[in-house]
């Protein structure tokens, strides 16, 4: 979703630190994906609160790898004697837990993507960026305005390209929930889940409730982030797919 207006007069390009940070926030947001299927591959299950294993209720099981179905468990032994005493329990099949090196990527990848976007954030802030081609005006938000920009996406149908940073109305909203909403939130839900991090800020999944609440979140926040890649890239496509390459590269 890029460059599909070209209503406005004139034509400006993307500043060059707009360019870095959206290429390195790729590369760096295709590596958690991959990385983040991999780890969750090796527990396909989601939980809602502070704690969660394969021998407590799912809020939700994923059809993901072959640790989904499996034979079972033996019987479970308590620990203690008394009531409400934690369980153990061998597994009666061979799991796959081959994801250390993929929480080492995933972990690296992520501040690929928190310090670049926060230089975007602040450099959006105080160079004007946000406020001349991200914030939605008032006027856009007319009935006619608003209701044809999306009819017109629906039909895909997607005006060319002007090599710069030029929305429409639903791109901008777009653009604002994802850079000021989904993003943060990913990264805020990743630290919560950070053993090391919560040790020194207790506070922060305490804020979703729990360190599995964290990561329930995290996951759909991240299926969210996906479909607006895909949705972003069929955009491209549509509106112009080498004078966007060339607009975000290097130039018109």
């Amino acid at each position: 979703m890029n460059s599909l207006g070209g209503k406005e007069a004139g034509v400006s390009q993307h500043a060059a630190w707009v360019k870095l940070a959206h290429w390195i926030v790729t590369v760096s947001f295709f590596a958690l994906a991959f990385s983040g299927v991999i780890v969750l591959m090796a527990h396909p299950r989601l939980y809602w609160g502070e704690t969660g294993n394969n021998l407590t209720p799912a809020l939700l099981e994923l059809p993901l790898g072959r640790n989904h179905h499996h034979p079972g468990w033996e019987q479970p032994t308590a620990f203690f004697a008394q009531e409400g005493s934690p369980v153990t329990a061998n597994r009666n099949f061979e799991i796959f837990n081959e994801n250390g090196w993929a929480r080492s990527l995933h972990f690296l990848a992520a501040w690929f993507l928190v310090a670049p976007g926060a230089v975007y954030l602040f450099a959006g802030l105080f160079s004007g960026h946000f406020r001349r081609h991200l914030w939605p005006r008032s006027r856009e938000f007319a009935r006619g305005l608003l209701r044809q920009d999306l009819w017109d996406h629906l039909r895909l149908r997607i005006a060319a390209a002007t090599g710069g940073p030029h929305y429409g109305v639903l791109q901008k909203c777009t653009y604002c929930s994802v850079v000021f909403g989904a993003l943060p939130l990913a990264v805020v839900t990743g630290l919560a889940m950070s053993p090391a991090i919560t040790a020194s800020y207790p506070f922060l999944s305490g804020m979703f409730g729990g360190v599995q609440s964290a990561r329930t979140i995290h996951f759909f926040i991240s299926l969210l982030l996906v479909l607006f890649v895909l949705v972003h890239a069929i955009m491209v496509v549509k509106s112009g797919f080498r004078r966007q390459m060339r607009a975000m590269t290097m130039g018109e």
